[in-house]
């Protein structure tokens, strides 16, 4: 059974939990990079920026794929893609010592929230399809 056609809620990626957790994750990268030192405006700071906004954009792309799953399916795994490679430049911001140890945890406790919600939809995505 579709759970959109189910669950009148869902009207639009936006709706999705993953979506809002997403979005909120992007907002504490870009809080916390704004700290990061000047030399690293266009490398770390660009990077983490940039792959922490592709989650969520590549979910809202997906939600506009339903009707092609596999297409719905690759998109959500760019989604999961982005999220490694965000984990990826926190690593990095916290070896550089450009984030705290509570900063740290805090990101990898919503990428972490985030991934099993992407991981529970990538494994379900024909339920989201139609």
């Amino acid at each position: 059974m579709n759970p959109e056609r189910k669950n009148p809620i869902v009207q639009s990626y936006r709706d999705l939990e993953v979506y809002k957790a997403a979005f909120q994750f992007q907002q504490a990268i870009f809080q916390v990079s704004k700290r990061f030192p000047k030399e690293e405006m266009y490398s770390l700071t660009d990077q983490v920026r940039r792959s922490s906004r592709s989650i969520g954009a590549n979910i809202a792309e997906a939600w506009s794929k339903r009707s092609y799953e596999a297409h719905f399916r690759s998109k959500l795994t760019d989604a999961d893609g982005e999220l490694q490679e965000s984990t990826h430049w926190i690593d990095t911001a916290i070896a550089c010592e450009y984030i705290t140890e509570e900063q740290y945890q805090n990101l990898l406790n919503q990428l972490g929230s985030v991934g099993a919600m992407l991981g529970r939809m990538i494994a379900n995505h024909r339920a989201f399809c139609y």
